[in-house]
């Protein structure tokens, strides 16, 4: 699989928090939490478990940066 993101982390699913139609799936990444809510279809298409290995790749049209006053 090729993509044109480059912000892409290889992660662990630590923990899927499934509700009626999304899930938060809980990735930990080299010792940062990060949250991903995608359909709980998805999880079941991509076989999603805990301990599952994934790449979580990561497109985001805002970054906002903050300093301590």
């Amino acid at each position: 699989m090729q993509l044109s993101a480059r912000n892409q982390l290889p992660a662990t699913v630590t923990s899927i928090n499934a509700g009626e139609a999304i899930a938060n799936v809980e990735l930990d990444a080299a010792g940062v939490r990060l949250v991903a809510s995608i359909t709980v279809e998805a999880v079941r298409q991509l076989g999603l478990a805990e301990g599952s290995q994934v790449l979580a790749v990561i497109k985001a049209s805002d970054v906002i940066v903050a300093v301590n006053d």
